[in-house]
């Protein structure tokens, strides 16, 4: 393959690929036999591999600069053919889930193919064509939104990403500062994003009718393949975050404050953990790279194989440039078995999280796209993607030296502590959208109460200076999963539980902890969540007793490192 900036777009046939769809039916529905289905599937899989391939070039494009007009117009023709493929796509997935060859494609392939393929059928159809093409529409207008809010700050320009290195300063007045500026961006796009959000609920709400479900939020556990738990467990396992994490926190909030030296701890102070500066990795985009380039050598075969296809073929976009689609992600190509990291370095160790957090994604993206043939088992569910990502963290923590010198004990505990005290706050964005979608006619200074009324809940310790906007509830909306990623962000606490156990036994174990991490990467999403759980040797999250079980070796961690 060529590198990601000299690949050559090329737009899909979306006309020849639903003829392909409708051909690849009809054999299934005349198959004698199950070996025709499977040559079946795999043929049309390679279109769909091309197809879906190309969509990701103009998606990494187009985030990149959100502000390119040819990728802008591009992506809006994607989504509207894309959306118009649901009729060929429904008859491909009831003729699979019919055919009387099922049971031994389910041995050859597993069960959960098959589950995603009943939820295919369950939460699309042509009927809500209309509904799909306008929600990526209202995605797209949350990206560019986000994307050009800027403004100035002591003499530079500066987005949402440039203003957060500035709320980590030791001078507690720029903090505040950078603090009251990325506020105000989110207030003056306020009435755009909430205007957005309002008919995003309504249209995910309007499907989810058609579709026959009593709530968007039934839809939506069907849609992102929740079928080992239901609402009533994550609610349960967002109790075992009040009870267990939440009073933890709130005690390492406290010695926070005692070591910054302040009367009451403030958000912008939350970022600052030493009152002599957080550690920041060194060097250039390219030099941290090149560590980490090193670090994956080091690390184990498969990762130094890994990292260096990704340097040699540049398969990442690491920094914050004007116009730039908000946050950071993986995503894969599987024409070229490549996966793909976006990112906004903004000179903070956020930066070197990246190279771990979503080089984890990519690791196992590289890992299970060449060794499972189905393309859709090669990723799994969010709960066990993040998993991979999070876990990854923990793994790298001996290499910190080469990006921190120095501040390296400084910056594993800075990250121990993020890794902990964020949990709270994940299973607050998943109750704020189960609020919302309760409700869907709630109007957004509703959303305002519910979101603060949640905050108190599992984040009693929040202070926002009398912050007008934020004090009012107007923190939910700087999340951009509740945009664009309907209901995925719990995964990340459920995730993160689980990457505390493989970073317990690390210190315990480290080659059995690795063993273990591996194998889960290498089954992909070739089975459900809880299998996939017992795969990688990990307890399940919803289990009365596992978040205590997982984070007290943390607690107590952080205790002899900060408290």
């Amino acid at each position: 393959m060529n590198r990601f900036s000299e690949i050559e777009y090329q737009r899909p046939d979306i006309e020849a690929l639903k003829n392909l769809i409708e051909e690849a039916t009809r054999k299934v529905r005349e198959a004698k036999s199950a070996a025709e289905i499977r040559e079946a599937y795999f043929e049309l899989q390679k279109t769909e591999d091309a197809t879906d391939s190309m969509y990701t070039v103009a998606h990494i494009r187009n985030t990149i600069n959100t502000a390119d007009p040819f990728y802008d117009a591009e992506m809006k023709w994607l989504r509207e053919e894309n959306a118009k493929t649901i009729p060929q796509y429904n008859a491909w997935h009831k003729a699979l889930a019919e055919s009387p060859f099922r049971k031994e494609l389910e041995e050859e392939f597993g069960a959960q193919l098959f589950r995603m393929i009943d939820a295919e059928l369950m939460t699309s159809d042509e009927r809500i064509v209309p509904e799909t093409i306008r929600e990526g529409e209202l995605r797209q207008a949350y990206q560019k939104t986000t994307a050009a809010a800027a403004t100035q700050f002591r003499g530079e320009q500066c987005n949402f990403y440039g203003l957060l290195k500035h709320m980590q300063s030791t001078d507690r007045a720029e903090r505040k500062e950078a603090f009251e500026a990325w506020a105000k961006l989110y207030e003056q796009i306020s009435g755009e994003l909430e205007a957005q959000y309002a008919e995003a609920v309504k249209v995910r709400a309007a499907k989810a009718k058609k579709m026959g479900f009593a709530s968007y939020t039934d839809m939506a556990y069907i849609a992102r393949h929740r079928f080992d738990y239901t609402k009533e467990d994550a609610a349960r396992f967002r109790e075992q975050v009040r009870t267990i994490i939440t009073p933890a926190v709130a005690e390492i909030r406290e010695a926070q404050r005692k070591r910054l030296g302040i009367d009451k701890l403030r958000y912008y102070d939350e970022g600052l953990k030493f009152p002599d500066g957080n550690a920041h990795p060194i060097g250039t985009v390219e030099e941290l790279v090149e560590k980490a380039r090193q670090m994956y050598r080091a690390m184990s075969p498969e990762t130094g194989e890994f990292f260096d296809f990704m340097k040699e073929y540049e398969l990442y976009d690491l920094e914050t440039k004007p116009g730039k689609h908000m946050g950071g992600y993986m995503t894969r190509m599987p024409l070229f078995k490549a996966p793909f990291i976006f990112s906004n370095f903004n000179g903070t160790e956020a930066d070197v999280d990246v190279l771990t957090h979503e080089a984890g994604h990519a690791f196992q993206g590289y890992l299970a796209m060449r060794s499972i043939p189905v393309s859709a088992l090669s990723g799994s569910t969010s709960e066990i993607n993040e998993v991979h990502s999070m876990s990854m963290e923990h793994f790298a923590y001996p290499w910190m030296d080469s990006f921190f010198g120095e501040k390296s004990d400084k910056y594993i505990t800075t990250h121990l502590l993020d890794a902990f005290c964020v949990i709270p706050y994940l299973v607050s964005v998943d109750e704020f959208q189960h609020e919302v979608f309760a409700k869907p006619d709630m109007m957004p200074a509703e959303w305002r109460k519910v979101w603060k009324a949640i905050e108190r809940k599992y984040m009693p310790w929040r202070d926002y200076d009398g912050n007008e906007f934020l004090e009012g509830g107007g923190f939910w909306m700087q999340k951009l999963h509740i945009f664009l990623y309907p209901f995925y962000y719990i995964e990340y606490a459920l995730a993160q539980i689980c990457a505390f156990q493989y970073y317990g036994r690390m210190k315990e174990d480290r080659k059995a902890a690795w063993e273990d991490y591996l194998k889960l990467c290498r089954a992909g999403g070739t089975k459900g969540y809880f299998e996939l759980l017992k795969t990688g040797n990990l307890l399940n999250p919803f289990l009365d007793g596992t978040v205590e079980k997982s984070t007290a070796h943390v607690i107590e961690e952080i205790r002899k490192r900060y408290m």
